[in-house]
This record gives C-alpha cells, structure tokens and sequence, in this order.
C-alpha cells in the first residue's frame, strides 16, 4: 500500500510540473553564470544535494578528502539589467558541519532561501524560470541524499549509502555497497549493482512512469522482488533467478526470486512502463 501511495504522488508531482511549465512566458535574453567551490570534507559523512526544479545532478567519488563543486546556472530574462538583477539572488548555499554537507539551490522556488530582498525588487523578477546544473567530486566514501526536478541524474564510483528522490529524469546510477533508495516520478532508470559484488544492504528501486533497466553481479545473493503494477510488463534476462517459492511462478507482472543463497532484499518497482533485468558484463 506504501508503495502504491508513493508511485500515485509522483504522478500527481509531474503532472503539476508539466502544467507549471506550460505557462513560461517566451524570454529571449539568456546568460549561464558558473559557480565553484572546494572545500575539505573526509570520508564517510553525508552530502546532501537540493537540486533546483529544473537542472541536472552529477556525483562522482573519487580519492581525495575534499569536495568539488561546479554549478552551472543558466537564467532567462526579457533584458541584461533583469539578468543582472536576478543572477545576484540565484544560485546555492552551503551548510558544512564535520560530518555533513548540504548544498541548496536558492532561486525563487523557495523564495530565494527566504534570503531580504530589497523592497524595489522588481516583482516580475520573481517568477522567471531558471536552471542550475550540478557536478560534484566526492569522498568515494560518502553517502549520499539527493532530491531533484527535471535533469538528468548520474552517480558512480561512491560506495555509501544513495538516497534519490527525483521528479523527472533520465537517471544512471552505479551502485557498490549501502542501502540504495531511488525514487523517480517519470523519464528512464538505469542501476547497476557493483561488478565485484553488490555489498548493499537493501535496494528499493522505484519509477512511477518510464522504463527501469538493472543490471546485476553473476555472483549475487539476494532476495528479489520485481513488479509492474500498471501497463507493462518485466523481461528477465538473469538466467541465475529461481522462485522463491516453486508453487509462485515469474509473470511478466510479477517476479519473487532469489539469487544465488538469497540475502539482502532487492524491490525493483514501475507504475506504468517496463522492468529489464540482466546481467552485468562489465567489471566497474
């Protein structure tokens, strides 16, 4: 029932957003402004990423004890001077503490981190649409919470913890060990589970509407649970899953397996599109 409630409201969100976006007005002046920064944080914390309603997410670990950050913020207004204006007030904050990062986008979905605007501020200004691109280095070992719009998402090389909840996106995760929750309202999901060996806990995979493709280790153990719960159907292309119980049968609605000596829970679920299980053929 849970599971059902959350794929109905991340329909309701991407109908709301493709409403909201049909009503942009036509604004032909544009300018992208590029933020950085870098700053020491060690491994094992937690990065938090509040994405803008429109932009992408990129996240890479690598071996250094320091965080990497480029923000690429792409602004649309009828003139220059409204551009000027604007990009003084849009773009992100940082909240560090030893063990956590926050990065947060400020624009004027969120009343531009309720920062005092000055009181001849233009109110037109308020509503002009605005994107931010993230790319962030990170400890690879970091976990990870990630909320987004509508922009591609990509991860990999971080062996933590992944926490997505995104409204629209084309999304590419690679995932090596720690609890694995994604949440996507619309678009495409591509996960794949460690080469060497998925070292998880648990995964929840979830895409209300669009296609999920995983690709898993020939050397999984786990417990597999995959369903469509509306329009379309699951292609199992893992040759290694067997019930686990021998009277339940795989549907292409629905498949309760186990891999290997079972283990660690695996939920794969769609609302509305399809379900492609393979293997993995490539070392990560």
């Amino acid at each position: 029932m849970h599971k059902k409630r959350s794929l109905l409201l991340a329909f309701a969100f991407v109908a709301l957003s493709l409403s909201v976006s049909s009503q942009t007005p036509d604004l032909g002046t544009k300018r992208t402004v590029t933020k950085t920064d870098r700053f020491d944080f060690g491994a094992g914390g937690t990065i938090t990423v509040a994405g803008a309603p429109n932009g992408s997410i990129k996240i890479v670990g690598h071996a250094k004890n320091e965080v990497e950050l480029v923000a690429e913020i792409e602004l649309q207004a009828a003139n220059e001077a409204d551009l000027s204006r604007i990009a003084e007030v849009t773009g992100f904050t940082l909240e560090e503490t030893t063990a956590n990062v926050r990065v947060i986008s400020v624009g004027s979905h969120n009343k531009f981190g309720l920062k005092k605007l000055p009181k001849n501020f233009p109110k037109h200004l308020l509503t002009l649409p605005f994107t931010i691109n993230y790319t962030l280095s990170v400890p690879r070992y970091s976990d990870l919470e990630i909320d987004g719009g509508k922009g591609d998402l990509a991860i990999e090389g971080v062996e933590g913890s992944i926490r997505v909840n995104f409204l629209e996106s084309n999304a590419k995760v690679n995932v090596v060990s720690g609890n694995t929750m994604v949440m996507i309202g619309s678009g495409s999901l591509d996960v794949v589970f460690g080469g060497r060996g998925w070292r998880g806990r648990l995964a929840d995979i979830q895409i209300a509407k669009g296609d999920l493709s995983i690709a898993l280790p020939t050397n999984l153990s786990a417990e597999i649970d995959a369903s469509v719960l509306r329009s379309g159907s699951i292609e199992n292309l893992f040759p290694d899953l067997k019930p686990r119980d021998r009277r339940v049968i795989f549907t292409e609605k629905n498949i309760a397996a186990k891999a290997g000596v079972g283990g660690a829970p695996m939920k794969f679920t769609v609302g509305e599109g399809n379900i492609r299980l393979t293997k993995l053929t490539q070392t990560l």
